[in-house]
């Protein structure tokens, strides 16, 4: 080994040790300790509905405000980004889900989902759309999809949007209020879908070749589905929705099933009478979690962040009804110990794992949190 290499190693050795010094100085070390409790700090106060969250490269915080505005926090400001798609916000309908291209980096694609009018504007239903930003301005937008059949209801839209390792777009679209939807492969609602990036349907989904059917389809017999995340560490796809009066489930996706909405369900109508009496049938899935009484689950995230150590490997999912967040302990599929986080907080929308670590969550009432380590003083 020559002297100029030996003394390149030794520099680089170096610039590393300060490096993690520095690292440990500016609160690293922090992470290497068990947090005794957890605080909520305020992140974000605005009028409107945060649906959705997502985060810029450069550490910018998008948020998507239900009643149609897309919004860039920097940390300081907060600026409103023009050109966003005319947007029917009406009940529970608007500007949902945001989602960067896992090549964002390179394309700068933002995909969004949202509730679109037909041109009578009395019927809507889910659209998937991306675009990309320029100047607090969205430009280049293309619509990649619009679910059938539209409908005059202004309710259960789904929609989250995520994409797989492979690059595909998987997102929800809820089933409208109409049962007889989430169990036809001839529409779109009700139905988790897959697609290529841009909008070309997959020639390996499940229904690309059933006579008929939607070939968008990867699975059917959902109701309302506001939680859509793949596993961190499994790659299975782990989907949350509403139940009518009980019957709120938490399932893993696979290609094709049928997750029986409304054929078997564990709740009941709004107005107490049976919807059906099997919660188990032939050829349909069972839920790997079902909450009876309704919590309203919407967002779904999974903790992996070295900040909570004691809640590595659990789900949190915010709960509209009971307005907090639901932690859920897992192995595997099985479920263990549930714990109610942050009660009265709000309607608890979305729940996210950011990239610097924290885990964010929004309410209805316009706040953004951030979950903080408490830390021992001693």
């Amino acid at each position: 080994m020559n002297r100029n290499y030996q003394q390149l190693l030794v520099t680089l050795l170096f610039v590393s040790i300060t490096m993690f010094h520095c690292s440990n100085d500016s609160g690293m070390a922090e992470e290497t300790r068990t947090p005794v409790s957890f605080s909520l700090d305020t992140v974000l106060e605005f009028e409107g509905v945060p649906w959705a969250l997502e985060w810029l490269p450069n550490g910018d915080m998008l948020v998507a405000d239900r009643n149609g505005k897309l919004l860039r926090y920097d940390g300081t400001s907060i600026h409103e980004i023009g050109g966003v798609p005319e947007v029917r916000a009406k009940g529970q309908g608007g500007l949902l889900d945001l989602q960067l291209h896992p090549d964002y980096a390179h394309n700068g694609w933002l995909y969004f989902s949202y509730s679109k009018a037909d041109m009578t504007g009395d019927s809507s239903n889910t659209c998937i759309a991306r675009a990309k930003i320029n100047n607090d301005q969205l430009v280049q937008v293309e619509e990649l999809f619009w679910a059938l059949p539209h409908a005059t209801t202004s309710h259960h839209f789904g929609s989250r949007i995520e994409f797989d390792k492979d690059g595909y777009l998987f997102f929800s679209v809820g089933e409208r209020g109409n049962w007889d939807n989430a169990q036809t492969l001839e529409n779109h609602s009700g139905k988790i879908h897959r697609l290529h990036d841009d909008g070309r349907i997959p020639d390996d989904n499940p229904f690309v070749n059933t006579p008929g059917a939607q070939g968008s389809i990867w699975s059917y017999g959902h109701r309302n589905e506001q939680g859509l995340l793949f596993h961190p560490v499994t790659g299975e796809l782990w989907e949350n929705e509403h139940g009518p009066m009980g019957g709120d489930e938490m399932n893993v996706i696979e290609k094709g099933k049928n997750y029986g909405w409304p054929k078997i369900t564990y709740g009941i109508n709004y107005d107490s009478t049976v919807i059906s009496p099997d919660t188990v049938m032939a050829g349909m899935e069972q839920p790997i979690l079902f909450w009876r009484p309704s919590i309203a689950p919407s967002g779904l995230a999974f903790v992996t962040s070295a900040k909570y150590p004691q809640w590595n490997g659990n789900a949190l999912v915010g709960s509209l009804r009971f307005r907090y967040l639901k932690r859920v302990e897992l192995n595997g599929h099985t479920v263990g110990a549930q714990e109610e986080l942050f009660p009265n907080v709000g309607r608890v929308r979305e729940v996210k794992q950011a990239p610097d670590g924290f885990i964010y969550f929004t309410v209805d009432e316009g706040k953004v949190f951030r979950i903080e380590p408490v830390y021992d003083a001693s």
